[in-house]
């Protein structure tokens, strides 16, 4: 956390098994200073701990044993997702995506809902960027798996799920109208009350 402190780098990869603090608390903390896309590495393997990195605010995780080649693909995606965004903010004109009461204006990478304001990581802006897209229209979970973490890593669709779960969260604590629905055996997609999408 000091070097965090010192100079905040472009990503963050932690082990959850260290001397002092651990890597789960680390992410926690790093959370509520920061959007940086954060990898989780881990020999334990139960549903829980997945789950539990995850829910605090990973990006994704990885358990032990694993190739490097696949780590180096992980990060790369997340890292692409990052330069995407650094494009977004370039000068041109914006992108203003809507839905119900959400308002995502790519080049600002901001999001609304109602008059809150959203504070989204990088991969939960990615996703939701997806399902504005869409327009109400279900995007499967293989859709989302390439659009958000890229084509070539073969990321688990329960990391998919915990991310809708949290931006979930954050859409009911800012009070929006707009929720995401899960597509039984398909994926997810946006449906507004009392609303109709906005060009």
């Amino acid at each position: 956390m000091a070097q965090f402190a010192t100079r905040e780098p472009d990503l963050v990869v932690l082990d959850i098994m260290m001397p002092g603090t651990d890597g789960l608390t680390i992410c926690k903390n790093l959370r509520k200073a920061s959007n940086v896309p954060i990898v989780m590495l881990t020999a334990k393997d139960s549903e829980m701990d997945y789950l539990h990195g995850l829910a605090i605010g990973a990006d994704d995780y990885l358990t032990k044993p694993f190739s490097s080649s696949m780590l180096v693909m992980r990060v790369r995606a997340l890292l692409r997702r990052v330069e995407m965004g650094r494009v977004a903010q370039a000068p041109a004109a914006p992108e203003v995506l809507a839905f119900g009461d959400i308002e995502l204006v790519d080049a600002a990478h901001e999001v609304r809902a109602g008059s809150a304001a959203l504070d989204l990581t990088m991969t939960e802006y990615a996703l939701l960027h997806c399902l504005l897209k869409a327009k109400g229209t279900p995007v499967s979970r293989d859709a989302l798996l390439s659009e958000v973490w890229g084509m070539d890593v073969a990321v688990e669709t329960r990391v998919t799920d915990e991310t809708v779960r949290r931006v979930r969260r954050k859409l009911r604590d800012a009070g929006s109208t707009t929720a995401i629905k899960a597509v039984w055996g398909y994926g997810y997609k946006l449906e507004a009350a009392h609303a109709t999408p906005r060009n």
